[in-house]
């Protein structure tokens, strides 16, 4: 195994320990998340709030999400990812009840932005924590970690749908993951990698995007905007502009899902053998065919064959963008990971709305058709992601 770059150096530790530490984050972080979004009905009934009113405190959750990740990213240097992950995953576990008693609309709001705060620093952290243990193997994980991510809010939104079904009041709910949550985290916490010394760019100040990650960024953006527009307009699409019954129109993101968390597990075995660069572009490929045969067809069930395709095209790409970010010279691995976190956020945020204004003019099959553009950028800039790639063999991390 070779040696930990200076910006990398951690603690030694078993890496299969420290492995099984962070796909235990990754599972906490996609359970308490899930958790909350297949709860959302339930709140808004609670608190009479108004379509309007929901959209408005719902708002809270993307601004603390920016607020965690621009936060998180300028202290990792500085206390290590260890130590903030422990202080997001607890305060995490500790706002996380009162989504389900907030009394009002303004106190739901201010929950939401704390939720997010916790929800999108310990997302920076987890990965930065991520790269590190995927430097000590020397060979691709980093999309396994996403996968399990993807595993745990599926099982999460299933038992959250039955709870709910059987009328489980939301605050129970809730408490019933943290107490799931906190000795799983309690447990990772002892396997993690703990840095040695702080990069030598901690000095630097902090940019949202230095230039040298702007392509990665490029793809970050793109993929994620690409994965919100397809989460919340696949199943309106179906339904209304092709007259598919509810089941049938929700089959779309459910295939979608399947094959983006297939996509993930088995990321890294295609990594390893066909590089990150041709993963990327594959992954552009299968965007652009599936938003082919989308456009081509009236037909249902191609329409649902298609988003399944889009769904194994952006599968990979951000992880792979997470990988290669932290690898960057002179530039904090944390910091880096921060970077395209948030820009890569920031498009899953803006691209519901933007699918929907263009709608407008276009209709939704024609601002559906935009996505293509997304599957180009792909095939333009993923080369970018091999570029300091120097652990693409395979070696027996123990």
């Amino acid at each position: 195994m070779t040696s930990a770059s200076p910006a990398n150096a951690v603690a030694p530790l078993l890496p299969r320990q420290a492995r099984f530490a962070v796909t235990t984050l990754f599972l906490v972080h996609g359970l308490i998340f899930a958790s909350w979004i297949v709860r959302i009905p339930d709140i808004k009934a609670q608190l009479r709030l108004s379509d309007g009113e929901l959209g408005l405190a719902l708002l809270g959750a993307p601004g603390g999400v920016f607020l965690g990740q621009f936060l998180v990213g300028w202290l990792l240097p500085k206390w290590g990812s260890r130590t903030i992950i422990t202080l997001m995953a607890l305060g995490w576990c500790a706002v996380f009840p009162f989504l389900g008693l907030a009394p009002n609309l303004p106190l739901l709001m201010l929950v939401l932005v704390l939720y997010g705060l916790f929800s999108g620093g310990m997302d920076v952290a987890m990965n930065a924590q991520a790269a590190l243990v995927e430097g000590r193997y020397g060979r691709p994980i980093m999309a396994g970690f996403h996968g399990m991510w993807s595993v745990a809010g599926m099982v999460g939104a299933a038992a959250g749908g039955f709870l709910a079904g059987r009328g489980l009041p939301v605050e129970l709910h809730f408490l019933a993951v943290v107490a799931v949550a906190l000795p799983a985290i309690a447990l990772a916490r002892r396997g993690l990698s703990v840095e040695l010394q702080p990069p030598a760019a901690a000095t630097q100040s902090f940019a949202l995007l230095p230039p040298a990650l702007l392509p990665l960024g490029v793809i970050a953006f793109s993929v994620l905007l690409c994965e919100g527009a397809i989460g919340d307009w696949s199943t309106v699409y179906l339904r209304e502009s092709l007259g598919s019954p509810p089941g049938v129109a929700a089959t779309g993101y459910v295939v979608f899902s399947l094959l983006m968390t297939v996509g993930r597990l088995t990321g890294d075995w295609l990594t390893l053998r066909l590089g990150a660069a041709r993963i990327v572009r594959a992954g552009g490929l299968l965007v652009v065919a599936g938003m082919g045969v989308i456009l081509l067809t009236q037909a249902p069930s191609a329409a649902i064959l298609g988003f399944g395709l889009i769904g194994a095209g952006v599968a990979c790409p951000f992880p792979l963008v997470l990988s290669a970010a932290a690898r960057t010279p002179n530039i904090a691995a944390g910091r880096a990971i921060a970077a395209m976190a948030t820009v890569g956020y920031m498009g899953s945020f803006v691209g519901p709305p933007v699918i929907g204004a263009v709608a407008e003019i276009l209709t939704l099959r024609g601002a559906l058709g935009l996505l293509m553009l997304v599957g180009l950028l792909m095939l333009l800039v993923g080369g970018r992601v091999q570029a300091g790639d120097g652990a693409t063999g395979v070696r027996d991390a123990g």
